[in-house]
């Protein structure tokens, strides 16, 4: 592939934004042209040659700027090779095990024929936004969950998908 790859996502807090940050950096590293944007800012997306789509998951549900981003391309997603995440979890289960995805994302794997879906664990720290992420901190569930490691891992496996074609 000698095309542009556009990496977006939707997030609340910046958490999924870093992820979707990672998954570019490797990618741009094994040699793709990457373009990251917020999944809210996309206008189309037939000038890229692949995609990958990240979410941050909130109360079972991927954040709405990307489910809206997949409802809104998804006759031209379908005719592109697309990638999904999720980013979640706030403890160590997306380190352990594979987690199935929430049925907004199973029903865009199933629409979009992705290639593949992964959930990374989240992130919710002090100053988040929202009513529920303060009473999560209040509570002492929040912390760091994210596993840099694996997201390294998946993103190159990601490109090698891509570089071998």
């Amino acid at each position: 592939m000698t095309g542009t790859v556009l990496v977006t996502y939707g997030t609340t807090n910046g958490s999924t934004a870093r992820i979707a940050e990672t998954v570019a950096d490797v990618l741009r590293k094994e040699g793709l042209t990457v373009e990251t944007l917020p999944a809210r800012s996309v206008a189309g997306v037939t000038s890229y040659d692949a995609v990958v789509v990240g979410g941050g998951l909130y109360a079972g549900r991927w954040h709405k700027d990307a489910r809206r981003f997949v409802r809104r391309h998804r006759h031209e997603l379908a005719e592109h090779p697309v990638w999904l995440f999720s980013s979640g979890p706030l403890d160590a289960t997306a380190s352990e095990r594979d987690i199935p995805p929430v049925p907004d994302v199973k029903k865009a794997v199933a629409e979009l024929d992705a290639r593949e879906h992964v959930t990374f664990g989240g992130c919710l720290e002090e100053g988040a936004k929202g009513w529920v992420a303060r009473m999560i901190l209040r509570n002492g569930k929040g912390g760091d969950f994210r596993d840099f490691t694996a997201i390294e891992t998946w993103a190159a496996h990601v490109a090698d998908d891509l570089t071998r074609g």
